[in-house]
């Protein structure tokens, strides 16, 4: 499974009231949710973020524990994030509504705004074809590709039961 994108990149600790802030958790449609995601840390977002992947320090996704904001990332356009590490809640509510993502040390030091990234999810390997180097994450273990291919838990368990 590959996926291609032009990277977004932040730093360590983007927490959940950046990705999506509480007063917006009222909203119920993922497209609304969409429109907000990381207004208060990059007011651009929604602009570049269609087929983009998030390139992140660490600790992405930390604080609160809040389903809405790995939602508004993939309807904003988002197709994965790569971190050097993830709060284990936003990581498995990520993989829970199947949106992508990988744990990478060394990808944040070889990319920049707008690099053009080929990540393949079952070897861990990605590709940057602006400057033409590699890094290495962990690959995704066999049951997270099923659950990302099938786009998410409630799809699996809908195919599973009808």
């Amino acid at each position: 499974m590959r996926i291609s994108g032009k990277v977004i990149k932040y730093g360590d600790d983007i927490n959940t009231d950046y990705i999506i802030p509480a007063k917006y958790l009222v909203l119920t449609d993922p497209k609304e949710l969409a429109k907000h995601a990381m207004e208060s840390l990059d007011p651009s977002f929604t602009e570049k973020s269609k087929d983009a992947i998030i390139v992140a320090g660490k600790n992405f996704g930390c604080g609160s524990s809040r389903e809405q904001a790995p939602i508004s990332l993939k309807y904003a356009g988002i197709k994965a994030i790569v971190a050097k590490s993830f709060a284990r809640i936003f990581y498995r509510n990520a993989i829970n509504i199947g949106l992508p993502v990988l744990e990478c040390e060394d990808l944040w030091d070889k990319v920049k705004d707008g690099d053009q990234l080929i990540l393949d999810l079952k070897s861990g390997k990605i590709e940057n074809l602006n400057n033409n180097t590699y890094a290495q994450a962990q690959p995704l273990p066999g049951f997270i590709l099923e659950l990302i291919e099938m786009g998410g838990l409630l799809n699996k368990l809908k195919r599973m039961i009808g």
